[in-house]
């Protein structure tokens, strides 16, 4: 496939269109560093409410990578769409998980982003629900308490296990594929983060172990780790089985 996406600097390109089987799973990573100073050009293709988003953050750096992540995610979109990236309209629903508004519903296209410190990620799939997180390492010292307020039996029992850069590492993965999951179903925190278990091993393609009540629930969803680049924890979640996932992290860093 003619796909590229070279977004590490400000000349950013996108061989349009580009080609999204029913089966696979698209993942994009951009290095927001790269590229948020050149905030005038991103924003020429963001909304009016996405411009007053941008706006409310207090520090500049914050607001560049927003409008810098808004704008890649427009501008990804519309090369599956082959459309007018500014032209893109949204919806939200009530748990604020976003989507691509009925004008767009033709296409299947279906699609889930996050972003932490200077690296965004994009997952996009047709008629597929998706979550996707990335986190960045250390960000938060208290890791102990978090696992003990947020994690599960089985994922605190998994952490106690290990110590050092790997109890962080592991607590990472943890989280990202947690908050994975949750945004998957779009149900987002009214889930408590206890009511199911992941695996906390590196590399796990079926990191989904066990939901509760439903225990069917976890046959659903496919739960997996996503490279996020180095000092960085990502993880994906897409509905259904036996989907490929393409990382275009290669051409994206």
């Amino acid at each position: 496939m003619n796909q590229n996406m070279n977004i590490t600097d400000s000349s950013l390109k996108i061989n349009a269109p580009l080609a999204l089987p029913e089966n696979e799973v698209h993942v994009w990573r951009a290095d927001l560093e790269s590229i948020r100073e050149d905030e005038s050009r991103w924003q020429e293709v963001l909304s009016d409410n996405e411009k007053e988003r941008a706006a409310r953050f207090h520090f500049p750096v914050d607001r560049q990578r927003f409008v810098a992540s808004r704008a890649l995610l427009r501008m990804i979109l519309a090369g599956y769409l082959q459309s007018d990236p500014s032209g893109l309209t949204f919806i939200y629903s009530k748990r604020e998980k976003p989507s691509l508004a009925p004008a767009h519903a033709a296409s299947g296209l279906m699609f889930n982003l996050s972003h932490s410190g200077g690296v965004s990620l994009y997952a996009i799939a047709r008629r597929r629900e998706l979550g996707i997180d990335v986190e960045q390492l250390g960000r938060n010292s208290d890791l102990q308490g978090i696992a003990h307020r947020f994690f599960s039996a089985c994922e605190q029992e998994q952490l106690a296990k290990l110590s050092g850069e790997e109890k962080v590492h592991a607590f990472f993965r943890c989280w990202t594929r947690k908050e994975a999951y949750i945004k998957a179903t779009g149900d987002g925190l009214a889930v408590p983060l206890t009511q199911f278990d992941v695996s906390l091993e590196a590399g796990s393609m079926n990191a989904l172990l066990a939901t509760r009540p439903d225990a069917a629930q976890a046959q659903n969803w496919d739960l997996r780790e996503v490279p996020a680049g180095a000092g960085y924890a990502g993880a994906i979640c897409i509905q259904g089985q036996g989907c490929e996932v393409k990382d275009w992290s290669r051409s994206a860093i």
